[in-house]
């Protein structure tokens, strides 16, 4: 009795400390919750290349495939906006999406992710308005098949 009451506790404590651990995570989109005008984003070419945003921390190149993700911005259907793009040495199965807060990180939502399907072609997310607002940010996000899954950092 005294060793299930035990065995109780130290999973009802395990259970309490890994939703306290447990970090909240945006809230996803699928890809097609992002084209077409959905949620506001607008469809751009794969191949579309903009500007990289200050600081150089908003893109990242892995050194061992030679893929590159970026978090770009230029104006799309006459508006500013913004979009990641991964391109370089990509392979089949690696992937790009764009995440977005507009009230500073409360809430996220992620847009992709896109994934490329022919070795060394860029794809990208679809692109979203940007604004003056601090709260209102982006960042590029992918995962190079083999490879952990990064971000750049916030703009």
């Amino acid at each position: 009795m005294v060793r299930r009451t035990l065995q109780t506790g130290v999973a009802l404590l395990a259970l309490v400390l890994g939703a306290l651990l447990v970090a909240p995570s945006p809230a996803a989109a699928t890809a097609a919750e992002c084209e077409r005008g959905a949620n506001g984003f607008v469809d751009i070419p794969d191949n579309l290349w903009g500007t990289q945003p200050e600081p150089a921390g908003n893109y990242i190149i892995n050194f061992v495939t030679g893929a590159q993700i970026t978090l770009n911005y230029g104006t799309v259907a006459g508006a500013q906006r913004g979009w990641a793009r991964i391109g370089g040495d990509t392979r089949p199965g690696d992937r790009v999406w764009l995440e977005w807060t507009w009230n500073g990180g409360a809430n996220i939502l992620q847009c992709g992710p896109f994934t490329v399907t022919t070795a060394a072609t860029p794809k990208t997310s679809a692109a979203k308005n940007t604004s003056s607002s601090t709260a209102w940010r982006f960042r590029a996000c992918g995962n190079i098949v083999g490879y952990a899954s990064t971000c750049t950092a916030w703009w």
